[in-house]
């Protein structure tokens, strides 16, 4: 899905057989510099009850939005919940995601930076 003028889908990245394996980006993603992450909680009564009509609205205009603020912002993704949306995505400050939410009319209940990544692969390392 193409967001803040940039696609984040692997397919358009290339071939997973050229990205670096979860190991490799987990111990890059804390040795390198990186444009800070954020989970944003967006409270939205019936949120689960949307119509995939909605939804596209909705992400229409949040794509509208990414693209008069630039580059330096990006949604990666959300997911819906019953009533709450938790968004995320990569800024350079939470001041940018909050101008993202006042701009585009979305509640921005609670945003978080994310200070690192866990999954079933960090048991191995």
């Amino acid at each position: 899905m193409p967001v803040g003028g940039f696609c984040l889908h692997p397919n358009i990245l290339g071939p997973a057989s050229l990205w670096p394996s979860v190991r490799q980006r987990r111990s890059f993603q804390f040795t390198q510099k990186h444009m800070p992450k954020y989970i944003i909680e967006r409270e939205i009564a019936g949120a689960g009850k949307l119509t995939p009509d909605q939804l596209h609205g909705i992400a229409q205009k949040s794509c509208g939005v990414l693209k008069k603020l630039g580059p330096q912002i990006q949604w990666v993704e959300s997911y819906v919940t019953d009533d709450k949306v938790y968004c995320v995505y990569i800024a350079p400050s939470e001041d940018l995601v909050r101008e993202h939410a006042k701009q585009g009319g979305f509640p921005a209940n609670r945003v978080s930076e994310v200070r690192g990544i866990i999954d079933p692969t960090t048991a191995e390392a």
